[in-house]
This record gives structure tokens, C-alpha cells and sequence, in this order.
């Protein structure tokens, strides 16, 4: 690049100087909200469609999706919000303060008005032989709990508590016979055993989420859990028994967004995305965000003199202006204009 004329490098001079009066006080606040409403206003003439390449977009989410979360960047936020949720509030408030009693059971009602999808769900599991082992185990758990607490009150009747301890203990010998060959049987018998327990199992959660009472037994559980002063979890876990909990579902989450399976669905909803809002403008999506362009104007506003400022302060901003401004004046262009 040649040197610059005298004439050009005054030239140059006065530039950065204005450049830099209009990014200094008052002048950078006008000028940051009137290029933002000349910069919607040119943009409110365009679809969305046309000022994205989706192509584009689909190359950066599935970049982002592949190496966000495994920055640094992510972690260190993780271990922040790990520090905060372990700690809790700085003044405990109560949960119902803060979530919606009504909203809850608009909630609750929507989960228990999933009772024939989780029946569909929990009827696959029957083909587990381990699933309807375990469910056969706590069946007769349960089943041992009830004969126990039926014994209790047996036994403050005269002559029933013999009875029924004569009872259990027969079926006990019962159970443990079966139990002491349940290991060692993993064919059909077990099979169909197990399948019984998982179905059981299964048409006890679903009668009992269609049961009338359950939602009222819920929104009273949420009554008592919302009148609690909502604290840090260190009452309840260790931090390292967290970090172990969420390092695992941050492992966990970064593979399977760095899958292919992944950048797939990410396609789909880029493509989603540009066929059900690519037809707005930019003013017009932010209209169905419930964006106020003054507050995105306003907001702007108070955030770039924050930044405008530190970079003048060091000198990087005078730096950066000349740096784009040069090679404009050394150019044989310039030269030749001004003899």
C-alpha cells in the first residue's frame, strides 16, 4: 500500500474525527437508535426468506449443536447455575410465588389425560424378561407389605392372629419355594410371569391415573410443596453428588447433539422454521414474537455505549476507524482525485 498524500491523511484525520464525534455521548445514542429503526425499516421490506440463505443457517446450528456444548464456555455456565440451584436464593421465597396454582393443574390435568399413551408405552415393556422380573419382585413386595400390616391388625383380635400367621407363613413357603427356582428360570413360565407383573403393574399406574382422586391428591401434595421456602439443594445433595448427576447429562446431551441424528432433525426445523415464518418480514416476526421494535431499538441503545465507551477509552476504537478508513486514501484512486 503507498503512502498516504498530505492532503489525503488530513482528509483521513478529519474523517476519524467525525466518525468518532458521532460515537461519543448523546451523538452515539442518536445515532445507535436511528440506525437500528433505519436498519428494521429497510429490513420490514423483505421476507425472511429471502434475507437468509436456510442452507446457511442449517451449516451454523449444526456447527453450533456439534461444539457449543462442549466448550468451555458451557461448562463454566453449567458450574455456574450448579453453584446457584446448590446454594439456592439469597432470601428463600415460597414455590407458589413463583409457579401458578391454576397453572399447575392445567398441567396436571394434560399429564393425566395421558393415561392410554403411558398404558401403550408401559405394555411394550412387557417384553423385557429383566423389566418383569423386576416388576414381579415389586409386586410381591407390595404384596408382602400388605400381608405384614394385615397380620398387625390381625393380631389384636383374639384367635384371627394365629389364623392368619398360619396363613402367611404357608404362603411364604409358597413364595420362597418359587423364588428359590425364580433365577433359575428364564423360559416361558418366567416370561409370561414377568409379562403378567409388567401388565398388572402397568393397569395399576393407569387406573390409578384416571382415577378422579388422583388430581386432587396431586394439587394437594403442590399445595403443601408451595407453602415451602424454596432453597438451595445443599439440604438434600452434596455439590459433587450434583456435578456427578449433571456431568453426565451434559456428556450425555453433547453426543447425542453432535450425532447425525441430530444434525437431521436440526435440518428439519431450520426448514420448519423458514416455511412457517419465512413468508414475514423482520418487522412482521417481530410482531408474532411480541417484540416491541422500540424496545429492541431502546435496548440497543443501552447496551452500546457500554461497549463504544471501553473500546474508545483504550484506543481501539480511533484504531479500528483509521485502520478501514487508510486504505481508502492511499488508494491511486484518491491519489489521482486529488492531484
Amino acid at each position: 500500500m503507498s503512502p498516504t498524500p498530505p492532503l489525503a491523511q488530513q482528509l483521513l484525520d478529519a474523517q476519524v474525527a467525525y466518525h468518532l464525534d458521532q460515537l461519543r455521548g448523546d451523538n452515539l445514542r442518536a445515532n445507535a437508535a436511528a440506525l437500528t429503526d433505519e436498519l428494521l425499516d429497510a429490513a420490514g421490506g423483505h421476507q425472511i426468506a429471502d434475507l437468509v440463505d436456510h442452507e446457511a443457517v442449517k451449516e451454523v446450528v449444526v456447527r453450533a449443536l456439534t461444539t457449543v456444548p462442549r466448550s468451555a464456555a458451557v461448562s463454566g455456565v453449567i458450574e455456574l447455575l450448579l453453584d446457584v440451584v446448590h446454594e439456592g436464593p439469597a432470601e428463600p421465597f415460597p414455590l407458589g410465588d413463583l409457579v401458578d396454582r391454576d397453572q399447575v393443574a392445567v398441567l396436571v390435568d394434560a399429564l393425566l389425560a395421558l393415561s392410554p399413551a403411558v398404558d401403550r408405552s408401559l405394555s411394550r415393556l412387557a417384553d423385557s424378561p429383566l423389566i418383569g422380573m423386576v416388576a414381579s419382585r415389586f409386586m410381591g413386595r407390595i404384596v408382602g407389605e400388605v400381608l405384614q400390616a394385615n397380620k398387625a391388625v390381625a393380631d389384636k383380635v383374639p384367635g384371627l392372629g394365629t389364623l392368619m400367621s398360619f396363613g402367611t407363613s404357608t404362603a411364604a413357603r409358597v413364595v420362597g419355594a418359587a423364588d428359590r427356582q425364580f433365577e433359575g428360570l428364564l423360559g416361558d413360565t418366567v416370561g409370561k410371569s414377568g409379562a403378567f407383573a409388567v401388565r398388572r403393574l402397568t393397569r395399576i399406574i393407569v387406573e390409578t391415573m384416571q382415577d378422579p382422586t388422583t388430581r386432587e391428591a396431586i394439587l394437594q401434595a403442590w399445595d403443601v410443596v408451595a407453602a415451602e421456602p424454596l432453597a438451595g439443594l445443599d439440604r438434600h445433595a452434596s455439590r459433587e453428588e450434583l456435578d456427578e448427576v449433571v456431568n453426565a447429562v451434559h456428556e450425555l446431551t453433547t453426543t447425542a447433539l453432535a450425532s447425525k441424528h441430530a444434525a437431521e432433525l436440526a435440518d428439519v426445523l431450520v426448514d420448519g422454521f423458514i416455511d412457517r415464518f419465512g413468508g414475514y418480514t423482520a418487522t412482521e416476526l417481530l410482531e408474532q414474537l411480541d417484540v416491541d421494535r422500540a424496545d429492541v431499538r431502546d435496548d440497543i441503545v443501552r447496551l452500546a455505549p457500554g461497549v463504544v465507551d471501553l473500546l474508545d477509552a483504550s484506543g481501539d476504537l480511533e484504531r479500528l476507524l483509521r485502520s478501514r478508513l487508510e486504505p481508502f486514501y492511499s488508494s491511486p484512486e484518491v491519489a489521482a482525485l486529488l492531484g
